[in-house]
C-alpha cells in the first residue's frame, strides 16, 4: 500500500510545512498549523480528454466592449460595485457575525427575482425553513427565488446546471466542501479549491456569484489572502452591531472604483439605503464646543462630511497618552509635533484623544488640517465657527498641501449649508466656487488657525 502523505497548513496564510510548528513562519501566528492529507498523483499517467490551447492575440486586434451589468433597486449597492453586478463576476463579501450580510444578499436576491431573473440562494448554515422565516420578516415572496440548503459543492454545481440561475449566492464559503479534498470544511485547501470551482462556473456560464466569507477576530476574511486575490471584487460590511447604521465598503473591484462606500440603516423589515450620509454623521453635532471640526472626506467618488472631535487634557502620567478612533493613531503624534514646532503649542505634556464621529474610518491625507485645528481648538479651549469646513494635507514644515477633488468637496459643503471653506491655496485656481460659500486659501497651519479662531 502507498504511504499516506500528510502536511501541515496554516489556516491564516496558507503556509505549508512537512512537520507541525507552533508558530507559523509565514504570518507569525501561533497554533494555526493543521494537519491535512496531501493529494497523491501517479507518475506517468496521462489525463484523457481534449485540451484546448489558447493562443495569444494582439491587443490592438481585440474588440473592446462594455461589460453588461445587472442593476438592483439599491443605488448604494450598485455604486459600490461600480454601477451594478457584472455578468460572470465572483464577488466576496465579508463582515462580523450578525452584521447583516445574509440579510443584504437575501434582499438583493429578492430584487433580482422580482425582475424575472432566476436566483439560487445556497445556505450552508441555515435550513430551508430558517431561511424562509428570515424571508417572511423581510417580505420576500418572489417565485423565481430558489433556496437550497446544501454544503456539497458537487450537488450545488448540479443544481446550478439544472436551474440555470442568473444570480447565485453562497452563504458561506467556509461551510462548502469538495469530496475529493480530504481536509475539513473551512480549511485552507477546501476554501481554495471550492472558490476555484465556483470561479470556473461563474466565468464559463456568465453567472455572477456572491460568496460570503467569515472574518477573524482581527477583522480580516478567514482563510488565506489568496482568496481575496482570486475573486473579482471584495466587499466589507462594517458597523457596530448595537447601532443601526451599516457601511458597505469596496476594497477591491476589477470593474469599478475601489474604496467606494455605501451607507445602509438596519430596520425591522431589513436594510434601507441612506442617500445622504453627511446629514447622518452631522445630525448630533453640538455647536459651540471646543475641539470639534468638520472635514469633507472622499469615500471613493462620493464626498462625505464627517465630524472630527479632539480632547486635549493635561497628563497625569510620565508619558502622555495618544489615542485615536477612526484614523491612523500614528497621525496624531505627527500632527501634534508639527503644532508644537511650527505653531508653538506646548503639547508634550498633554493627553490627546481623537475620535471620528459616526464610526467612519478615514485614511486620506486631506483630513490633516481638520485634525490639527481640532487639537488646537481643544488645547486653547476655544471653539471654531460651526459653519466652517477644513480641507488640506499638513506637511512636516507646517505647509498646507493641495488635495484632490476639491470641487466635489466644496459643493457637498455648500449643499449642507456651510458658509466657509478653509483649504490649500494651491487648490483655488481653475474652478468656480458655488454660490453662498466663501473659500479661503491658506499656505501654513498658522494661517489656518488664525482664520479658524478669529472672533
Amino acid at each position: 500500500m502507498a504511504k499516506r502523505k500528510t502536511k501541515y497548513v496554516c489556516q491564516d496564510c496558507g503556509y505549508e510545512s512537512a512537520k507541525w510548528m507552533g508558530k507559523c513562519p509565514g504570518c507569525n501566528n501561533w497554533n494555526t498549523m493543521v494537519e491535512e492529507v496531501e493529494a497523491t498523483t501517479v507518475r506517468g499517467k496521462q489525463v484523457s480528454g481534449t485540451h484546448v490551447v489558447s493562443k495569444p492575440e494582439r491587443i490592438t486586434s481585440i474588440e473592446s466592449q462594455k461589460e453588461p451589468r445587472i442593476t438592483t433597486t439599491m443605488k448604494e449597492f450598485n455604486r459600490v460595485l461600480g454601477g451594478g453586478i457584472v455578468l460572470g463576476s465572483l464577488v466576496l463579501i465579508g463582515g462580523d457575525p450578525g452584521i447583516g450580510k445574509s440579510t443584504l444578499l437575501l434582499q438583493i436576491s429578492s430584487q433580482l427575482a422580482g425582475k424575472q431573473l432566476p436566483v439560487l440562494y445556497v445556505s450552508g448554515e441555515e435550513s430551508i425553513r430558517q431561511t424562509k422565516l428570515r424571508a417572511d420578516r423581510l417580505g420576500v415572496k418572489e417565485d423565481l427565488l430558489y433556496v437550497l440548503s446544501e454544503t456539497n459543492l458537487f450537488d450545488i454545481q448540479k443544481q446550478i446546471e439544472e436551474i440555470r440561475p442568473s444570480f447565485v449566492v453562497i452563504d458561506s464559503i467556509q461551510t462548502i466542501f469538495k469530496e475529493d479534498v480530504t481536509s475539513a470544511p473551512g480549511s485552507v485547501s477546501q476554501v481554495r479549491e471550492c472558490t476555484v470551482d465556483l470561479m470556473k462556473v461563474a466565468k464559463s456560464n456568465g453567472i455572477p456569484i456572491f460568496i460570503v466569507g467569515h472574518v477573524t477576530k482581527e477583522g480580516a476574511i478567514a482563510g488565506p489572502r489568496l482568496l481575496e486575490h482570486m475573486v473579482d471584487a471584495v466587499l466589507y460590511f462594517e458597523g457596530e452591531r448595537h447601532h443601526t447604521y451599516r457601511i458597505l465598503r469596496g476594497v477591491k473591484n476589477r470593474f469599478g472604483s475601489t474604496n467606494e462606500m455605501g451607507i445602509f440603516e438596519m430596520k425591522e423589515e431589513g436594510l434601507r439605503e441612506v442617500m445622504n450620509p453627511s446629514e447622518i454623521f452631522l445630525e448630533e453635532r453640538s455647536e459651540g464646543s471646543a475641539g470639534s471640526t468638520v472635514v469633507a472626506s472622499m469615500e471613493g467618488t462620493r464626498p462625505v462630511l464627517v465630524e472630527i472631535q479632539a480632547l486635549i487634557s493635561p497628563t497625569s502620567f510620565g508619558n502622555p497618552r495618544r489615542m485615536a478612533t477612526g484614523i491612523d493613531h500614528n497621525r496624531v503624534p505627527l500632527l501634534m509635533a508639527v503644532l508644537e514646532k511650527r505653531v508653538g503649542l506646548m503639547l508634550q505634556n498633554q493627553d490627546a484623544y481623537i475620535k471620528v464621529a459616526g464610526g467612519v474610518k478615514l485614511d486620506e491625507p486631506a483630513i490633516d488640517l481638520a485634525l490639527a485645528v481640532s487639537i488646537a481648538s481643544s488645547f486653547r479651549d476655544k471653539p471654531t465657527n460651526p459653519d466652517d469646513i477644513f480641507i488640506g494635507e499638513v506637511g512636516l514644515t507646517g505647509e498646507i498641501r493641495r488635495v484632490s477633488r476639491i470641487e466635489q468637496r466644496v459643493q457637498e459643503a455648500a449643499k449642507l449649508g456651510f458658509k466657509r471653506v478653509i483649504c490649500p491655496e494651491n487648490n483655488l485656481d481653475g474652478w468656480t466656487y458655488p454660490k453662498g460659500i466663501q473659500v479661503h486659501g491658506v499656505r501654513t497651519v498658522q494661517q489656518a488657525l488664525d482664520i479658524a479662531m478669529a472672533q
